[in-house]
């Protein structure tokens, strides 16, 4: 079958690296990036309940100017990315839940055939808590994350809105770290069984993982099934993504999403695509005094092109949810 040989492509340069480097290679798994489970710290709480691993940080005034799902990418667990954003979202007056769906406690160690019941269960969470109501819900979703967030997003009528950074438009196949990050289930899984995913392309020295993405997508004609169908969703979009990323297509994917929303009758989607931006063109903006700054650019990009794209995106973040998370106005007498 195509898919496998194409999975077989990827495997076997990470074979090649393994016989170079000698068996402690798969025993130490260098590709298997760090695992953080970050403390929400003092304006926030843990969470480890109903199926949901996550940290909270709750509104700060009584009145909650709305509520928002974080879902981080594809290194799982609760990292510091997701926690700035949510910090940073909750002093703006938003109740937050940052929530793990893999590699956390009780979750799955790889990417494949994560439950997408866990989001509803997170939702379903989040929307019981004090000052919360469920109609003003939205969720923010960064790489894998987003992708989730989109899938989401097609199952949920109630969002408000859905903010998806450097996303993708289909289902991929599973990152199972066993196997040096390919896969062959899929990432996601309901009811039980897997949603169809797009297998990935031949690997290119030259371009790195991203050809693995950029070459499947060249299938996508074939397997139309595997297409995240975002005309399902009634939550308006916005979808951030760099021109210069190096993990996965961002942008092309993006505007997949932007056209097939509008060809299908789909929410409204609005798209910003940063031309010196890579996969770190979403999240909290990073003064250059900041000791992580110079690492903006190591997945794409520059990092001022990063940067800059961060100081220009995060308050259009803002003002999306604070134009969709607004409380109904009460209809005029009559």
């Amino acid at each position: 079958m195509r898919w496998v040989r194409r999975l077989v492509t990827v495997f076997a340069v990470l074979l090649g690296l393994a016989v170079a480097a000698g068996s402690g290679l798969w025993i130490w798994k260098p590709w298997v990036p760090s695992l953080d489970l970050v403390e929400p710290g003092s304006t926030g709480r843990r969470i480890a309940e109903a199926g949901v691993f996550a940290n909270y940080f709750p509104a700060p005034a009584a009145t909650s100017s709305g509520a928002v799902l974080i879902l981080g990418g594809s290194e799982g667990g609760l990292g510091n990315g997701g926690r700035r954003m949510a910090l940073e979202l909750q002093k703006a007056g938003y109740a937050v839940l940052q929530a793990a769906y893999y590699r956390a406690p009780g979750q799955p160690p790889n990417l494949e055939l994560v439950p997408l019941e866990a989001f509803d269960r997170a939702l379903a969470w989040l929307g019981r808590q004090p000052g919360v109501t469920p109609d003003r819900i939205a969720v923010i979703g960064i790489s894998k994350g987003a992708e989730a967030a989109l899938l989401v997003a097609t199952r949920h009528p109630e969002l408000r809105a859905v903010v998806a950074g450097v996303p993708s438009s289909v289902v991929w196949a599973a990152i199972n770290w066993e196997y040096g990050g390919g896969g062959i289930e899929s990432s996601w899984s309901h009811g039980g069984k897997p949603v169809p995913a797009l297998a990935y392309g031949a690997y290119d020295w030259d371009q790195g993982v991203y050809s693995v993405y950029k070459n499947g997508l060249g299938a996508l004609a074939q397997h139309p099934e595997t297409i995240i169908p975002v005309e399902k969703a009634l939550a308006p979009l916005m979808l951030i993504c760099g021109e210069a990323d190096a993990l996965w297509p961002s942008c092309e994917m993006a505007r997949q999403v932007e056209s097939r929303a509008r060809a299908q009758g789909g929410p409204a989607v609005e798209l910003h695509a940063y031309k010196d931006a890579g996969h770190a063109a979403i999240g909290v903006p990073v003064p250059k005094s900041n000791p992580n700054y110079e690492r903006l650019g190591s997945l794409g990009g520059t990092p001022e092109g990063n940067a800059q794209a961060r100081e220009d995106g995060w308050p259009k973040i803002i003002a999306f949810l604070k134009a969709n998370l607004a409380p109904p106005q009460p209809a005029p007498p009559n």
